[in-house]
């Protein structure tokens, strides 16, 4: 069996062709519905062939009380050692906490220097504005494993 290449442009592509799918919390499901994860997931199966592993279940909510931090556990278990988002590229995952005393629980795929793809609750997976209001809540980037460019 070959091993795919990867590279950042095939994960933007990837990731534009989910733009327009509805939120849908715990969907991974490109046309139908995701969440943030599942939309990180669906691009991960897209290009890799499977995910590397099932999330489990998990709140919808923001504040749902766990304080554990699974979703950077998980992306530092597949993806290695966090960076800033100074040092991001298009292509690179960025993981986002609401509030600074409070876990992190969404992710995106950095599409450019100032925006990026994710699932965006009530509406669906868009591209958008890495305003400051976003920007302050990146808590760690990650890149895809594997990248050749």
């Amino acid at each position: 069996m070959t091993t795919p290449v990867i590279t950042r442009q095939r994960i933007l592509d990837e990731a534009r062709r989910w733009l327009g799918t509805p939120y849908r919390h715990q969907g991974s499901s490109l046309g139908i519905g995701c969440d943030c994860l599942g939309l990180v997931c669906g691009v991960w199966r897209a290009v890799y062939g499977c995910e590397p592993e099932a999330p489990g279940p998990y709140a919808a909510d923001w504040a749902d009380g766990n304080q554990s931090e699974r979703l950077l556990e998980a992306a530092e278990r597949h993806c290695g050692a966090a960076f800033g988002l100074a040092a991001a590229q298009p292509g690179d995952l960025i993981v986002l906490r609401w509030r600074p005393d409070q876990p992190a629980r969404h992710i995106g795929i950095l599409s450019g220097p100032d925006h990026f793809i994710h699932a965006y609750e009530q509406a669906s997976v868009v591209q958008s504005a890495l305003v400051p209001s976003w920007r302050r809540r990146v808590a760690a980037a990650y890149c895809f494993p594997g990248i050749t460019d």
